[in-house]
């Protein structure tokens, strides 16, 4: 009986302190990504109607999944440092998915959870990599932007960006 007690306490806290994180929270360097943002409430009880993802470096040509009644907007960017893919160097690329829903009746209500996918490959080095999520809701917004000047740590932040975890990998590029 304490077990359950206790795991349904962890449960309403991690409910209660909700944010918008990654399904797959660790990646191997080299590997392509399926990132898939977890929603787990809306903005102070509103619905959500926009979800944007701002993509870090090392994050690299990323290709967002469609969602029924959303409108998908992608933003590229010049590089500052291009890198080589499939024998081409790329100078441009993706730096901002959006997903807008198309009327009212496609929100995410507060009361339930969804998930917004992309997919890209990742760098060959390892670290952390901070991806920054605006959510906006039919009134109000939650930029959860927020990230530690060292470490990898979020205790404390009232709205942390979504931590990925990229370990270092001999993996040969591959998609």
């Amino acid at each position: 009986m304490k077990h359950i007690i206790t795991l349904a306490l962890s449960c309403l806290s991690a409910a209660a302190q909700a944010h918008v994180v990654l399904a797959e929270p660790v990646a191997l360097a080299n590997t392509s990504y399926r990132a898939a943002f977890r929603v787990g409430h809306g903005c102070d009880g509103r619905p959500t109607t926009g979800i944007r993802v701002s993509l870090p470096a090392g994050f690299q040509g990323a290709k967002p999944m469609p969602k029924t009644g959303w409108k998908l907007s992608v933003r590229s960017e010049t590089l500052a440092k291009p890198y080589v893919s499939h024998g081409k160097t790329i100078t441009d690329d993706v730096v901002e998915i959006t997903w807008t829903a198309t009327s009212p009746e496609h929100a995410l209500p507060d009361a339930w959870y969804d998930e917004f996918v992309l997919r890209g490959q990742l760098a060959v080095q390892g670290g952390p990599l901070w991806f920054k999520v605006l959510q906006t809701c039919d009134q109000g917004a939650t930029d959860w932007a927020e990230v530690p000047g060292n470490g990898t740590s979020t205790k404390g932040m009232k709205a942390p960006a979504a931590l990925l975890d990229v370990i270092p990998s001999n993996t040969v590029h591959h998609h």
